[in-house]
């Protein structure tokens, strides 16, 4: 039987229990109050509210690359669209409306060899949704075949980009540039910036250049360049091509505003070399004997374009024993030119056409008395032979006051990235202060 002290002793235990449990629910339940009213009060600053972010779909010409299967392949020669739609099962009535509603976005019988074509289906094994054909880089065409028939060109949108590059010839001016990556299209550019500027032909070790112009861009890859706005050539003297257009203008200009293309080009093929210069005693290579040469021969590829160094009418084309298939252009009264051993004639060339300077009227080749494929170039003042890279032709006349400020304006803007580029630490924002969107670019675009 318990004694009065062992009854306090196990009621003190039991109270204290209770007590222990009551002031545990009291503190959780004063916890979740805080809690909840810290929530609702927006007091909690430390709180960080995660967004889970529901990623986009990526799309290929439009379909989205998670639900659709991509088959990628080119055009094989004789190869048409109802062929290739045929071979995947797509019937002919679909391929003939195709067809016929292609007429007026693109037509099926436009499509070439070579060229890219991409099918879209379902799945791997699943029906064919569309077939995307690329005739270049800057479009393509979805012939739509699934739920409708349709046909839609889409043009991908470009991005224009103001770039720089700079170099120095250590070999030719041919290697440095491809050295640098430029174009074929850029290096055709700067000789018709600096055209009547500069002796490309004698381009020396040393000599520099520097070059902006626009690029275009889809999907950050580049794809053509654009319009050459500023070239620089440095080698005994500084010269500058300064593009500029208004109403009435449109061209090259030098520092002074004078225009870079004179009256007539300095040679008739670009990036050629002189082989053989105007002489009276020259020792005819084929003949075998001392002869006049009343021309300049420029060596350069079979096929190379000849160009018309001046606007002028065709007065004579023809063959002749040793002159091969030639072209003789009358420009004015005083100066005419001819253009000897072509290949070939370029199309719509014959006599009484009037050409314009830089025209192609021709192709580099061997025909008559030629020993490799090159032009000979003469040219003629006042019916007697003379040396054109000895005569002094007038300088064209500077732009008039009404444009003169505004080109100077544009002349400065372009100096002043240039002489900013000079410093190799420039920022990307430092031609953007100009009012560009740029990339510096020097050793590849």
């Amino acid at each position: 039987m318990a004694t009065k002290k062992n009854k306090k002793v196990y009621f003190d235990i039991i109270l204290g229990i209770s007590i222990g449990l009551v002031l545990v629910t009291i503190l959780s339940f004063s916890d979740s109050i805080v809690d909840m009213f810290n929530f609702f009060s927006h007091k909690d600053k430390n709180k960080t509210v995660e967004i889970t972010k529901v990623k986009e779909p990526t799309k290929l010409f439009g379909y989205d690359i998670d639900k659709y299967y991509f088959e990628k392949d080119k055009v094989e020669p004789n190869q048409i669209l109802g062929s290739i739609l045929y071979w995947e099962g797509v019937p002919y009535s679909k391929i003939d409306k195709l067809a016929k509603r292609s007429v007026g976005e693109f037509d099926v019988r436009m499509i070439r060899a070579n060229k890219n074509y991409t099918i879209v289906k379902n799945d791997s094994c699943g029906e064919v949704v569309s077939l995307i054909y690329e005739p270049n880089q800057l479009s393509y065409v979805e012939y739509h075949i699934a739920d409708s028939v349709y046909v839609k060109k889409h043009i991908r949108p470009v991005e224009t980009r103001l770039e720089f590059a700079e170099g120095e010839v250590v070999t030719s001016l041919w290697n440095s540039m491809r050295e640098n990556n430029l174009s074929i299209s850029l290096i055709d550019k700067m000789e018709d910036a600096l055209v009547s500027e500069v002796d490309f032909y004698h381009a020396q070790k040393g000599d520099k250049y520097k070059l902006l112009f626009e690029k275009r861009y889809i999907n950050n890859k580049p794809v053509s360049v654009g319009k050459l706005l500023g070239a620089y050539y440095k080698n005994d003297k500084e010269h500058y091509g300064i593009y500029f257009e208004s109403d009435t203008y449109k061209g090259y200009y030098n520092y002074n505003g004078q225009p870079t293309k004179k009256a007539f080009l300095r040679a008739p093929v670009r990036f050629s070399r002189i082989s053989s210069r105007f002489s009276y005693h020259r020792f005819h290579p084929i003949l075998h004997r001392t002869k006049a040469h009343f021309g300049t021969d420029y060596a350069a590829a079979y096929g190379t374009p000849i160009m018309a160094v001046a606007a002028g009418t065709i007065v004579r084309k023809g063959y002749g024993r040793g002159n091969g298939n030639f072209i003789t252009i009358r420009h004015d009264k005083t100066y005419t030119t001819t253009y000897l051993h072509m290949q070939r004639f370029a199309k719509g060339i014959k006599k009484g056409v009037h050409v314009a300077q830089g025209q192609v009227i021709g192709y580099v080749g061997s025909t008559g008395l030629a020993t490799g494929p090159h032009v000979c170039f003469r040219m003629k003042k006042n019916g007697k032979p003379i040396d054109h890279l000895r005569e002094n032709f007038p300088s064209p006349e500077p732009l008039p006051d009404s444009v003169i400020t505004q080109y100077f304006e544009q002349r400065d803007s372009i100096m002043k990235i240039f002489n900013n580029l000079e410093q190799k630490f420039v920022r990307q924002n430092t031609l953007a202060n100009y009012g560009f969107k740029v990339k510096y670019v020097t050793d590849e675009l």
